[in-house]
């Protein structure tokens, strides 16, 4: 096994997550096999009871584990499913040593910091690194490692440690160090200044660590003197420092490792000349480049409490890319923070309620994703109230489909009072119920989590023709409240209908408004699975109903294993001339996720998880069209 480790300097906030995912989707494209590990150097057992607005949002594994954000991005860089030991935390490594220790294992040692808990964190580390997550037999070939946080955080101290130590167990030419690091530009003096790496490099190496690669960021590419100074500086070679400067979207990361051929030093240290072949990113190239030129918008109303930091809701934007770029438009995210939709703000603050308001009105589709507590709530049952009025297409997700159960029940079933016994235990109309497997002492870990199967019993429901008129779905799930089964038939009696429920038939899943263009809600989160290989489609249902083009969208859906010459375009048009050649899966490399700006008219690039590039013979000229196909699928080119 070969190792990557991926530490960062400076502050924090540089992209090592990104770095890291880039470097494997170099090393893929090598034709090496990759996994990944996070490295969380806080106390907490995971990630599942901490803020959004502190960590960004909580990502879902299939074995239900509730990880690093950044692990999130090594699955959708990386195609691969990891599981909950490859975030590895300081809580989960100490709560390892003191039950061994309870246990007598120690044999009545002193337990201490030195060995045991860097002894635990190696064997941790070589046994995580050995599962497969490729879907494939075997370990695979290189484990890129992320140490969260910045050298020299007294909380990474048993870390650095470990790597070091661990950097001699397993031998030269099996070790390799990327240091990511900044190189910033005074506004006064407009030079690259290289002492804060210098700094940051002297720093690790007084750890016991020594870096191969530097991965330096900034907003420009390196001058070659600064790379000179660095060299002399830092002890490493000017081959082996990378620029890692600003670019329109992180589709072009690693474009930029492979331009700069970073796979060459990476090759050369983990000794695997003769193995590794030379990378092929052409797929990576052409997607980096529509994404750039996408024009038409199709605007996305995100309503939700965690809105002002947009990391609280990574993979809902990922998949809204992923589903945008297949539609071929730009993506347009308005936030709309869900308190401002409310009665109180046009009380306390009008201008404030007036421009949510707007924001809402403007958008093309609606989304309310997932959240907890009662913050916030009246205004995102506001947002499913217009949308299903208004026939605006709408998706929840989890507690966005909650809230939309509780709509209907006020607003179409005439029952003022309903509510989720969440935001209301007293309830005389209680649409929403507490699970009963549920645990109302232990927050951490008690949730229904993990990937669970949704079946579904209504053949002809948007849903089921988005997943290729599929049986039934595999998704992840977090959540510690159900739609009440009670109350069922009195939806279904109003035209909501339960399309989706789970194998005992009592837990609903999916609904459905049948009358309306495109108003869905789900109990998963789609999110979490969506690939570059495979689109979430109900995303993709938002994204072309949003854009009318959901019509054309069935036949492009998850079990089709042949694209047909009807094609989404920008104009949604109708028939296009197709012509094949090949298997796009015998070229198709990892992708990287778009990027994206926040403000009102930013534009969201994505990686077209799912989107597979082919050209078009149209009588406006040829262009690329990006369709979004599950299954086998061919390339084809005028």
């Amino acid at each position: 096994m070969k190792y990557v480790v991926v530490t960062g300097g400076v502050v924090s906030g540089l992209g090592k997550g990104v770095t890291a995912s880039s470097i494997g989707v170099v090393l893929k494209a090598c034709g090496l096999r990759v996994t990944s590990i996070k490295i969380d150097p806080y106390l907490n057992t995971d990630a599942g009871t901490m803020s959004p607005f502190e960590h960004g949002e909580v990502f879902v594994l299939d074995d239900g584990g509730e990880v690093d954000l950044d692990l999130g991005n090594y699955e959708r860089f990386l195609d691969i499913k990891l599981t909950r030991d490859n975030n590895i935390t300081t809580g989960k490594i100490y709560q390892y040593v003191i039950n061994k220790e309870r246990k007598g294992d120690y044999l009545g040692k002193t337990v201490q910091v030195v060995p045991h808990i860097t002894d635990a964190i190696q064997e941790w580390i070589e046994r995580v690194a050995m599962i497969p997550v490729d879907g494939k037999e075997g370990p695979a070939d290189v484990c890129v490692i992320e140490l969260g946080g910045t050298i020299g955080d007294i909380e990474s101290m048993p870390f650095i440690e470990a790597l070091g130590q661990f950097s001699y167990r397993v031998g030269p030419g099996n070790f390799c160090l990327v240091h990511v690091s900044l190189v910033p530009v005074l506004n006064t003096v407009g030079e690259q200044k290289t002492k804060p790496t210098q700094h940051s490099v002297r720093g690790l190496r007084a750890l016991g660590l020594t870096p191969n690669i530097l991965a330096c960021r900034s907003a420009k590419p390196l001058e070659e003197n600064v790379k000179e100074k660095l060299s002399q500086f830092c002890h490493v070679p000017v081959s082996n420092i990378i620029t890692l400067h600003d670019v329109t979207n992180i589709w072009h990361i690693p474009l930029l490792l492979m331009e700069q051929r970073a796979h060459e030093p990476l090759i050369k240290v983990l000794k695997l000349k003769g193995f590794a072949k030379e990378p092929m990113l052409e797929e990576w190239m052409r997607r980096a480049e529509i994404c750039d030129t996408l024009q038409d918008p199709v605007r996305i109303a995100m309503v939700g409490k965690y809105t002002g930091f947009a990391d609280s809701y990574l993979s809902v934007l990922k998949a809204l890319l992923h589903a945008s770029v297949a539609c071929q438009r730009k993506l347009v995210v308005d936030w709309v923070a869900s308190p401002d939709l409310e009665k109180h703000t046009e009380v306390e603050a009008p201008e404030v309620h007036k421009k949510a308001w707007d924001l809402l009105k403007a958008a093309d589709g609606i989304l309310v994703p997932g959240g907890f507590g009662d913050r916030g709530v009246e205004g995102k049952i506001l947002a499913a109230k217009y949308a299903r009025e208004h026939k605006v297409p709408y998706l929840g997700i989890c507690l966005g489909m909650q809230i939309a159960v509780i709509e209907i029940a006020r607003s179409v079933l005439n029952l003022p009072d309903a509510n989720s016994t969440e935001f209301n235990p007293d309830t005389t109309t209680p649409c929403v119920i507490f699970m009963p497997e549920g645990s109302k002492t232990h927050m951490g870990g008690t949730m229904r989590l993990g990937s669970r199967r949704t079946y579904f019993n209504v053949p002809n429901c948007k849903a089921a023709k988005l997943h290729g008129n599929a049986s039934f779905v595999d998704e992840r799930h977090r959540h510690r409240y159900e739609v009440n089964p009670e109350m069922v038939p009195e939806f279904e009696k109003a035209g909501l209908a339960f399309v989706g429920q789970d194998e005992t038939g009592k837990r609903m899943e999916i609904i459905e408004l049948a009358d309306h263009p495109y108003f869905i809600g789900v109990q998963f989160h789609p999110e979490f699975k969506s690939r570059p290989g495979k689109t979430s489609a109900l995303f993709l249902g938002l994204i072309a109903a949003s854009c009318r083009q959901l019509d054309s969208l069935p036949r492009h859906t998850l079990h089709c294993d042949n694209l047909t010459s009807r094609s989404i375009s920008n104009s949604g048009s109708g028939a296009t001339k197709a012509y094949w050649h090949g298997n796009l899966k015998k070229h198709t490399k990892s992708l990287a996720n778009g990027n994206f700006h926040s403000n009102g008219n930013g534009v969201h690039h994505s990686n077209g998880n799912g989107v597979h590039a082919w050209r078009l013979e149209r009588s406006t000229g040829i262009v690329f069209l990006w369709l979004c196909c599950f299954g086998h699928v061919n390339i084809c080119s005028c």
